[in-house]
């Protein structure tokens, strides 16, 4: 009797997912997270480049050009490289680059630009 005959119907290095659509599931997934990022990295980059640069100064936050060169890497490995190979740590460090912008830099270069308000 072997390995297999004694482990049932199950064999190693099966999809774990029976045939069609849910057979490539985690690929879609990965692809959906993929395009998702992309968007993310374009906002922050496009945000960054509409700004005064004299508020970035003034929200107390890296110049405006360094915060076009971070944004523009972002954009560009989150473009090059892929969610869910080898480089996915690549990729979730320009996601996290462009969030930091979104969530850190954004409202207080807005908030700068707009005034106080009363």
């Amino acid at each position: 009797m072997s390995l297999l005959e004694v482990r049932g119907s199950h064999h190693f290095g099966a999809t774990p997912y029976p045939g069609g659509v849910l057979a490539n599931l985690d690929s879609y997934v990965e692809w959906l997270i993929w395009i998702a990022g992309i968007p993310v990295g374009l906002y922050a980059f496009v945000h960054a480049l509409l700004q005064r640069p004299d508020a970035f100064a003034a929200a107390d936050k890296l110049s405006k050009p360094a915060w076009l060169g971070i944004t523009a890497a972002s954009l560009f490995v989150l473009i090059v490289f892929h969610f869910g190979d080898a480089s996915t740590i690549l990729w979730l460090a320009g996601l996290v680059a462009a969030l930091v912008y979104i969530v850190d830099v954004r409202p207080r270069v807005t908030e700068v630009q707009r005034g106080p308000r009363w």
